[in-house]
């Protein structure tokens, strides 16, 4: 059995060796000379710079944008000086340069110049994303025309985390957990939705977040699904965004946030009741959860399947699907706060067969029991995979649930 050593502290330097060597490795596997990065976790993966942005960077004209190539071990980033940013150190000097305004056709026309002088005459180029004066200029970018879709290059490399990775991740759940904890004081009839999240995101920029990735929810589940929110699946509205809502005794709450730290993102989902202890029916559907977690954990490993995982959990829920329909299983995460492999999702059977385990994906598995009048349960635990099995990147209480 090969368990995975994470260190207490991450080396960022290893980490954006082993990072910049793993994609390297993807774009030699699918035939690409050459990357053009623009979104925000793409950039953050390929050169370990990390950011505070809003709306995931589209909002800002100067956004950063990183150039990989085949025979360089250090990516060219694109990028204005931000205050709070981090990472620029760990790159050499001569391959940290002004900003590139690409969606501008000056911008464009200037970017083409430089990536003349970066990528060869000829080169397969992959890119994640085109902007309006991109696609206005492509030939002229692109000449050789050999275009492909970055996303694939990008989504092979990061499958798989480096023990440093998983250093950071584990930092940011860290931070979460701790913030939440500090929510958990407050809950109670009378607070507001907003409160809590202003609780909590005091909190996690106390405990060294970057970023809020994920708006607090805490969702007020409804008696029964027709009391609901109307939703075009006939299923349960999540998420909810939070407002100024009183909490009352005995509401339902269903939490979902998410930070950055280093580029690396959080996940954190609980159940919790306000002002009361939940009632022994509503225990017996987190029992119901507790098996379901425990037989699909007890197949989680290298080499199981997605569709492994979901034949497990729906075996233990009695033959139904125990996970929303518009969202999943389970799901990776890393420099984004959702990322491959995702398990159980509307692609199907055949889809989650495709999804083969690694040692060293991380996953955030979710189920999800409904009945109403209970205000169901729903809560996620992180685990990174093992050769032999998996480990819980997180252990933060269930209560008032349960241990």
């Amino acid at each position: 059995m090969t368990v995975i050593d994470i260190p207490d502290t991450p080396d960022l330097a290893r980490m954006r060796r082993e990072c910049g060597a793993r994609l390297q490795a993807a774009m030699t596997a699918q035939g690409v000379d050459a990357l053009i990065l623009l979104g925000n976790s793409a950039v953050s993966y390929a050169t370990g710079v990390s950011w505070p942005l809003g709306d995931s960077g589209l909002a800002h004209v100067d956004r950063p944008v990183a150039v990989v190539t085949a025979d360089d071990p250090w990516p060219h980033l694109f990028m204005p000086f931000r205050e709070g940013s981090s990472g620029e150190a760990l790159l050499p000097s001569d391959h940290i340069h002004p900003p590139v305004y690409l969606e501008y056709d000056e911008g464009v026309r200037n970017f083409a110049g430089v990536l003349a002088d970066l990528v060869p005459a000829g080169a397969t180029v992959a890119v994640d994303e085109l902007t309006g004066a991109m696609r206005r200029a492509e030939k002229t970018l692109f000449p050789s025309g050999s275009l492909r879709d970055a996303s694939h290059v990008i989504g092979q490399a990061k499958l798989v985390k480096t023990a440093d990775e998983l250093s950071v991740i584990r930092k940011a759940l860290r931070i979460t957990e701790l913030a939440m904890a500090e929510v958990t004081g407050t809950l109670k009839p009378g607070a507001r939705q907003i409160d809590l999240s202003a609780r909590f995101l005091r909190k996690a920029y106390e405990y060294g977040a970057l970023a809020n990735v994920i708006d607090p929810i805490w969702q007020v589940m409804p008696d029964s699904k027709a009391e609901g929110v109307w939703t075009t699946h006939g299923d349960l509205a999540l998420p909810l965004l939070s407002t100024e809502r009183e909490l009352a005794k005995g509401d339902v709450l269903w939490t979902d946030v998410g930070i950055n730290y280093g580029g690396y993102m959080s996940d954190f989902g609980r159940t919790w009741v306000v002002g009361q202890d939940p009632t022994p029916h509503q225990k017996s559907l987190f029992k119901r959860w507790q098996d379901i977690m425990a037989a699909v954990k007890g197949v989680t490993r290298a080499g199981a399947t997605g569709a492994d995982l979901t034949k497990a959990a729906t075996d233990a829920n009695g033959g139904e699907k125990p996970w929303l329909p518009h969202f999943y299983l389970g799901h990776g995460m890393g420099v984004d706060s959702a990322e491959m492999p995702l398990i159980g999702t509307d692609l199907g059977q055949e889809f989650d067969e495709s999804q083969v385990l690694q040692a060293g994906t991380v996953l955030v598995l979710e189920p999800v029991i409904w009945e109403d009048g209970t205000g169901g349960y729903r809560s996620e635990e992180v685990i990174v995979i093992e050769d032999e099995g998996w480990t819980a990147l997180t252990d933060y209480t269930y209560a008032p649930y349960g241990d």
